[in-house]
């Protein structure tokens, strides 16, 4: 367990990092974060999943925190790589400032679907249905590792690349604690059936198999009243063909 983990970006480091020592084939991912405050142009506060080996067409599941003006909201993204394919973005304005003190979140990864947490609201929900439809993305690489890292995105994380990092107001603090390997299942030399036995692997059982009445009320109201760019609506950006799990949110 990471009781509490300090990481700061300073110029003669660019960034800086931890990742799990296991891999994991499924679970509920747990972390608390406080990101940086103030004038955070250019940086970027992620904590997210990674399949092993991190090339030739990896899974990722993102959190990133894009940082801006002093002034301005913090964009949360949320994003899906799969098979290697990264342009699933969507952003969210918080309804709380995530600078301001820690907060709860969380993946859920597990055979049935995909689910992002903030504060046990969801943000971000992947059915699995590649049973019953062709071609259906998912994250389905059995070895995934836990990583969290704050980093120069001023190449394009704030206004598009035009708004740069600061170093003047170095350095850039982010916390980290309360993340609990307990809620998950690791892959060893014989990789376990991490997608069953619900008894022993409770992230596995009904429960989860899909959000509840009251889990997609809150979804929901976060896609109408906090996201403010959704790939699956970006119809330029995809000559008007949408990506197909776009149609079965």
């Amino acid at each position: 367990m990471i009781m509490m983990m300090m990481m700061a970006v300073v110029r003669d480091r660019a960034g800086a990092g931890f990742r799990s020592k296991s891999i994991y084939g499924s679970g509920l991912f747990h972390m608390r974060m406080k990101i940086p405050s103030g004038n955070t142009a250019g940086v970027v506060t992620t904590f997210y999943l990674i399949s092993q080996p991190e090339n030739g067409g990896h899974d990722e599941i993102d959190f990133e925190f894009l940082g801006d003006k002093a002034g301005r909201p913090v964009t949360l993204q949320t994003n899906l790589i799969i098979d290697g394919q990264s342009y699933r973005e969507q952003w969210l304005r918080l309804w709380f400032d995530p600078a301001a003190a820690f907060h709860d979140y969380k993946i859920l990864w597990n055979a049935y679907q995909l689910v992002m947490f903030v504060d046990d609201t969801p943000v971000r929900v992947l059915r699995n249905l590649t049973a019953a439809v062709p071609g259906y993305p998912f994250p389905s690489k059995p070895a995934m590792l836990i990583r969290g890292s704050i980093w120069d995105g001023s190449s394009w994380a704030t206004d598009g690349g035009r708004a740069k990092l600061d170093w003047s107001r170095a350095p850039f603090t982010a916390a980290f604690r309360g993340f609990d390997v307990d809620a998950a299942c690791a892959v060893g030399n014989v990789t376990p059936p991490c997608y069953d036995d619900p008894a022993a692997l409770w992230w596995n059982g009904g429960e989860y198999e899909a959000l509840s009445d009251a889990q997609r009320a809150a979804y929901e109201s976060v896609r109408n009243n906090s996201m403010v760019y959704d790939y699956c609506t970006d119809e330029l950006r995809f000559n008007s063909h949408v990506p197909l799990e776009c149609s079965y949110v």
